[in-house]
């Protein structure tokens, strides 16, 4: 009879919930299929900062079984958080993780984990993912980490995951790898599953699902607008790169979104933008940039037509959030 596998998971203050459970459960479910005959299978240990209790993004509040620094010996680790995770990370954590590479151990992030694991310089020359929509913030903190939109990654003693229900899949992967797709299968059906889904499936719904549109060309554009926020291109551009005039392209978006390329496309940009202000700590500079906005008081007067408040009103409300949760704890 093997030793359990024993994953530790450092869970940092308005840590996702779901990321977390959803890696839990196939754990728990793999052990009662096990029975008495395999033992055990796996065991979970839950860390926070300071020992103490951590509380969820929901409010949730669970009690660690110690510190992260009173954990020198380990076979896998995840670090779990939500958002702002930087806010969260201290050169003591960067330290700890380090240490426990040198050692051997596999690390892992899981929704926003994967910004701990790169400030610290742990991905380097690894593949990771992590949640979609901090994906962009991401993108720009760390230009040199390959990273994708898959549910997760499990690269050489590193696994990222997005988070949500993709740690149940993630979870799923890890148990037939380890135990068989029989047993992997098992452990889907108790959650009502249709199928295991593959790393490789979207993270988010097409495009088709997501705005209700089924013309291809439309669909097309769609996604040129997305690949294209920081330097925006024009509306003859996009026509011509659907082989369409500019009139036919307004057409399309008048009749299957009620509103023209322009206006959706400044649309998918300051939500792009509202992103970074949330999830970095880029200047207002920076991400008027980045979101390809030519002046500041341009970015600031649209920001203000689609939010009702100016980019720096809505970071200075976000950040004061975490604070005034703490000051009630």
């Amino acid at each position: 009879m093997s030793a359990p596998h024993d994953f530790h998971f450092l869970l940092l203050p308005e840590f996702s919930s779901i990321g977390f459970m959803s890696a839990i459960e196939p754990l728990r479910v793999a052990n009662r299929f096990a029975g008495d005959l395999a033992g055990e299978l796996y065991r979970w240990h839950i860390l926070s900062i300071d020992g103490g209790p951590v509380a969820a993004s929901n409010g949730i509040t669970l009690n660690a079984e110690s510190a992260f620094d009173q954990v020198s010996d380990a076979r896998t680790v995840f670090v779990v958080s939500g958002f702002e995770p930087l806010s969260r990370y201290t050169r003591a954590i960067g330290d700890w993780l380090k240490r426990l590479d040198r050692a051997g151990v596999t690390l892992g992030g899981i929704d926003t984990g994967s910004f701990i694991l790169a400030e610290a310089g742990l991905l380097a020359g690894k593949r990771a993912t992590l949640h979609w929509e901090a994906a962009a913030a991401f993108a720009e903190r760390y230009p040199g980490i390959a990273t994708s939109q898959e549910l997760f990654e499990i690269d050489t003693r590193r696994i990222t995951c997005a988070g949500g229900t993709a740690s149940i899949d993630l979870m799923l992967d890890v148990i037939a790898r380890e135990h068989g797709a029989a047993l992997a299968a098992q452990v889907s059906e108790q959650f009502v599953l249709g199928r295991i889904r593959q790393r490789s499936d979207h993270q988010r719904m097409q495009i088709a699902a997501r705005y209700g549109i089924h013309n291809r060309k439309l669909i097309q554009v769609i996604e040129l607008m997305e690949q294209h926020m920081e330097e925006p291109l024009p509306p003859d551009a996009l026509a011509e790169f659907i082989g369409v005039t500019r009139r036919q392209l307004e057409r399309l978006f008048c009749a299957s979104l009620k509103d023209t390329p322009t206006h959706f496309y400044l649309g998918l940009r300051l939500v792009r933008a509202r992103e970074l202000l949330q999830q970095t700590d880029m200047s207002i500079l920076a991400v008027c940039v980045a979101c390809g906005f030519e002046s500041p008081s341009h970015f600031s007067r649209t920001y203000r037509a689609r939010f009702n408040t100016s980019p720096r009103q809505d970071r200075s409300a976000l950040r004061a959030v975490p604070s005034a949760r703490l000051a009630a704890a």
